[in-house]
């Protein structure tokens, strides 16, 4: 099976519906490959160790998380952006990505795959475009909360747990990627811990002062489940062969 570059990405953007974001760069096709497709290779971030293992898997069509073009790049396309386009464009490979919408999607989307994984099923949302995600929980105390975590996504994460005496988890909040500015949203969500990828300076005074816990999972590992899920899901809906192929980041 087989289908055309222009149905691929019409069925992508049905699903995820980038024209509701304004987002920080282009969602959709960013490089144009061959015009028909039969083979999708979904990751993270269109890396080149992701896209020579595309060319590896001989695949027709990329679908990623983080593209290649953001708000304020320099624009010219020299040293790694060339390296990268040049890898695509030499194996006649599409690019797609989406940003916020892949963040967003209410099923397939990084949080809620993410939520799906820790094992959470959002009952509310917040923030702008209703990225964030929120839950009951029932968890003895921060600390049992971020081990759940780093089980669950197999690597160390950093807790800023609350002073004075540990006080159980009945509600939990969650953001993907660098979601670390979101911190008060979650708060003011009633959140008695927040889950996101990164961490600034200001979030661990807000954890001490506010008594919410805030825990730093990595901005990869948060984000490595979305991608895959939407790119299955429409190669099942095509007939399309698809492989997800993670490209690790301590990050």
């Amino acid at each position: 099976m087989s289908i055309a570059r222009q149905d691929l990405l019409a069925r992508f953007d049905a699903l995820l519906e980038p024209a509701r974001f304004k987002d920080y760069g282009p969602n959709g096709l960013q490089i144009e490959g061959k015009p028909d497709i039969r083979r999708i290779v979904s990751g993270v971030t269109a890396s080149r160790a992701l896209i020579d293992a595309a060319i590896e898997a001989r695949a027709d069509a990329l679908f990623v998380h983080h593209g290649l073009f953001w708000r304020g790049m320099d624009g010219r396309i020299t040293g790694w952006l060339k390296e990268r386009i040049q890898r695509l464009l030499a194996h006649d490979i599409n690019l797609f990505a989406y940003h916020l919408p892949l963040d967003a999607h209410p099923e397939l989307g990084n949080n809620a795959q993410l939520g799906a994984r820790l094992g959470w099923q959002a009952d509310a949302r917040f923030g702008e475009y209703d990225l964030g995600f929120a839950a009951p929980c029932d968890v003895a105390n921060p600390q049992a909360l971020a081990d759940h975590v780093q089980q669950a996504l197999g690597r160390p994460v950093l807790l800023v747990a609350p002073g004075g005496a540990p006080r159980p988890i009945r509600r939990v909040a969650w953001c993907t990627g660098g979601a670390q500015d979101w911190f008060e949203a979650a708060i003011a969500a009633g959140a008695d811990a927040f889950i996101t990828g990164e961490i600034s300076e200001p979030q661990t005074h807000l954890a001490r002062e506010t008594g919410v816990a805030f825990i730093a999972a990595g901005h990869h590992a948060t984000e490595r489940y979305g991608a895959p899920a939407v790119a299955a899901h429409v190669a099942a809906e095509l007939g399309l062969a698809h492989e997800f192929i993670d490209i690790d980041n301590p990050a």
